[in-house]
């Protein structure tokens, strides 16, 4: 009979897991928010030394705190301040030469020792080039030489075995994303500029100017507020899927209502067909909401959402109509405008 041990495999339960997982995420959840209370005005200084600064951002980091520095430099890129990420064993190797004299560096790295970045160093300071530092201590030897030091604190690693950096790379991401986006603040980045930098995908179309998604005027319906409506909706006709609105303008062309297939389902429900020989003028929606064909069309999505309308005509600055804004067009850009690609 054998008289080896048997190992026995308790099964990690699905309950077990979820326990485990809401843990990890209190923790790292309460790590940030300790974090945001201890932020100082060292913070600001750093913010204004990426605001600032007339060159590039050179992010870099080690292992996972390099990893954190290329989505904080693809950030800052993308909010209206030029960086790009630098590795230090290619900076050591060569990749200097890319490094201009009014360049900032914003270094991550936890633990502020590692060896990598403290060969670097001297070679920073040699150059009198402002330094950010992101790590545990300003008594590490990052810390100390940094023009602007912003100290995570001591952060206990989430999981059983506290080991595998978690918490100390989530407040390297949190604070990067804090630095890249106060620093557009201070830079006053604008949503038109945002949009320069993120043309592709439904983010880009969302932040494209109205002019270069509405139905152009030769696609949308127009008719003089005079004519009634049987001659309005016999004569009318466009080109591709119709539009759920008619504009309305004045003798100088200028839009003074808006007539939509919902109005006319209306006069059929209450049996006024009389209505139907009669100017339009009668029963259109007066100065409608509109929106400037420069407009972004985020702006469009949230008129359109707020005041729980289908259609915005697009007029320039004597209201002469453009064009129109159909919600059939849109549909799906406006769910959670605030999540991006």
């Amino acid at each position: 009979m054998s008289s080896a041990v048997e190992h026995i495999v308790v099964p990690f339960t699905h309950l077990e897991q979820l326990r485990e997982a809401r843990a990890i995420l209190a923790l790292e959840g309460s790590a940030l928010t300790e974090l945001s209370q201890r932020l100082d005005l060292r913070f600001c200084a750093a913010v204004d030394l990426l605001a600032t600064c007339r060159g590039c951002v050179i992010v870099t980091g080690v292992g996972k705190a390099g990893l954190i520095g290329q989505k904080t430099a693809a950030t800052l890129s993308s909010t209206g301040t030029r960086a790009y990420f630098l590795h230090p064993t290619e900076a050591l190797h060569g990749d200097l030469g890319c490094v201009g004299s009014e360049d900032v560096w914003l270094v991550f790295s936890n633990s502020g020792e590692t060896e990598e970045l403290t060969r670097l160093l001297p070679i920073i300071r040699s150059q009198q080039q402002p330094l950010i530092a992101v790590t545990a201590s300003d008594a590490s030897t990052l810390g100390a030489q940094a023009d602007a030091t912003i100290c995570l604190g001591r952060l206990i690693e989430a999981g059983a075995h506290g080991l595998a950096p978690s918490t100390s790379t989530t407040a390297m991401l949190a604070i990067g994303d804090a630095l890249a986006l106060v620093a557009s603040q201070r830079k006053q980045f604008t949503p038109r500029q945002f949009a320069a930098f993120h043309p592709g995908g439904s983010l880009g179309r969302r932040l494209a100017s109205v002019k270069d998604v509405m139905r152009p005027v030769e696609q949308v319906r127009i008719a003089f507020e005079t004519a009634t409506i049987r001659e309005v909706f016999v004569s009318l006709s466009r080109p591709g899927r119709r539009t759920g609105a008619v504009m309305l303008v004045d003798e100088q062309g200028k839009l003074s209502g808006l007539f939509t297939d919902s109005d006319l389902a209306r006069l059929l429900e209450q049996r006024r067909d009389d209505q139907f020989d009669r100017p339009i003028s009668e029963v259109m929606t007066v100065r409608p909401l509109t929106v400037g064909p420069d407009a972004i069309l985020e702006e469009a999505l949230q008129l359109l959402s707020a005041k729980h309308v289908s259609e915005l005509p697009v007029v320039d600055a004597d209201d002469v109509p453009l064009g129109m804004i159909d919600i059939t067009d849109v549909i799906g850009l406006g769910k959670d405008t605030k999540q991006n690609t």
